[in-house]
């Protein structure tokens, strides 16, 4: 009934809108009916003209059941809650016993809902009760089987014990004998260390006069061969004016090309696209790298952006490439080897000017080509039998190096050398 008059009164005009009520009017409609729900039930109470206007829409609603309520025949089927709210608002004669009769309904609707849910109750409680019943039981099975079982096991666990303190008895007795023997055996190696000892000695001296006797013989020996070496000398001044004769007598140049500088390598200033020797060393031995530089006529062919990227590629390609050059250019100055930095141009998109230092030659691969494949080219143009060392840790570089005689070395090793530089 409140809700119904709250609806109305936002719908009425302000002056036609009871006094006491029309400073709700402005409110919404849920919170009008909430806050202004005393004030409305008691203008209803009193204003007999505002009671028709509230029952208006619901007249019109309802209008069989407002026609049953003024005629005082309710239909049985009908909702006590509505029946009050129409005899309150209608007051037909005899309402008052209309909403006595809906509150006895409603009294007897609550009273039949609390017996019910109380018999739901009483019989869910008896379902538990009869459920904790047989799991008591169950457990109460349970643990007897497990005071059996208990039972059993500290009748083993004590049959154990016994059988343990006979062996451990039987292990000291051992022991005893055993310590008995090695007394023994400990004295009689005390008498044969003082024996070996001794021999010991003797052999010290006689080994001391055979190094006596051994650098005698070295020195009757060097004074022998000062002789042989004056001969090998001569021969090899003699050899060495022939070659330099025949060089003359043939007009040879007195340098020559690298073969390297006939790979079809570009050079860093005309990018244009856009896009075995030491085989008795491993691969992780420190001194690889620095036995190899030691070879006659080595060529060094280095994997550009494998070593840098395995050392500091943190850094810009460009400072990359100027750490890793600057670098080989030491090392060429220390060694003479013959050094080739091989980058993938693949990495650039555009020309790149790189001041080379002395005695390195740097090489960018062709557009459709891999820096890998313009190390094989390297690696192929070299004569049979010359040495040539491949710095790179990508596994297919160093077996297609391995592969052409070429012996492959680890990048970690070439940043190590540089690292003492």
């Amino acid at each position: 009934m409140v809700e119904v008059a709250a609806e109305l009164i936002g719908s009425l005009p302000s002056d036609e809108v009871p006094v006491p009520l029309r400073r709700f009017a402005r409110f919404e409609r849920r919170k009008r009916a909430r806050l202004a729900g005393q004030h409305i039930a008691a203008v209803l109470e009193k204003d007999g003209e505002f009671r028709r206007r509230v029952a208006v829409p619901l007249r019109e609603a309802q209008a069989d059941l407002v026609e049953a309520v003024e005629g005082g025949e309710v239909p049985p089927a009908a909702d006590p809650v509505r029946v009050a709210v129409l005899a309150y608002l209608l007051r037909p004669a005899g309402w008052t016993g209309l909403v006595e009769s809906a509150r006895e309904e409603l009294t007897r609707s609550a009273t039949a809902s609390e017996e019910q849910e109380a018999e739901r109750r009483i019989a869910a409680l008896k379902a538990e009760l009869a459920a904790t019943r047989d799991a008591r039981g169950a457990e109460l099975a349970k643990l007897r089987t497990e005071l059996r079982e208990t039972k059993a096991e500290v009748a083993d666990l004590r049959r154990k014990l016994h059988d343990a303190r006979t062996r451990f008895r039987a292990a000291e007795e051992r022991a005893h004998a055993v310590a008995a023997e090695t007394d023994r055996e400990l004295a009689a190696a005390r008498e044969s260390t003082a024996a070996s000892e001794k021999e010991l000695r003797k052999l010290r001296a006689r080994a001391v006069r055979a190094e006596e006797a051994a650098e005698t013989a070295k020195r009757a020996a060097r004074e022998g061969r000062n002789v042989d070496d004056v001969r090998l000398r001569m021969l090899l001044d003699a050899l060495v004016d022939a070659a330099q004769g025949v060089r003359r007598e043939l007009a040879l140049p007195s340098t020559i090309g690298r073969p390297a500088d006939a790979v079809g390598g570009l050079e860093p200033d005309r990018l244009a696209h856009r896009a075995l020797p030491g085989r008795a060393l491993s691969d992780s031995d420190p001194q690889l790298l620095d036995r190899l530089l030691t070879l006659p006529q080595v060529h060094l062919v280095v994997d550009g952006y494998n070593v840098t990227k395995t050392g500091y590629g943190e850094l810009p390609l460009a400072d990359q490439r100027s750490r890793l050059l600057s670098g080989l250019g030491g090392l060429a100055a220390q060694t003479r080897a013959e050094v080739t930095c091989v980058f993938d141009g693949a990495e650039l998109d555009a020309p790149v000017a790189i001041a080379a230092p002395r005695g390195v030659r740097v090489l960018f691969s062709r557009p459709g080509q891999t820096a890998d494949e313009l190390i094989g080219e390297l690696v192929r143009a070299e004569p049979p039998g010359r040495s040539v060392v491949v710095v790179s840790s990508d596994r297919e570089v160093a077996d297609a190096a391995r592969r052409a005689s070429a012996r492959p070395c680890p990048s970690s090793l070439l940043l190590r050398r540089l690292g003492r530089s």
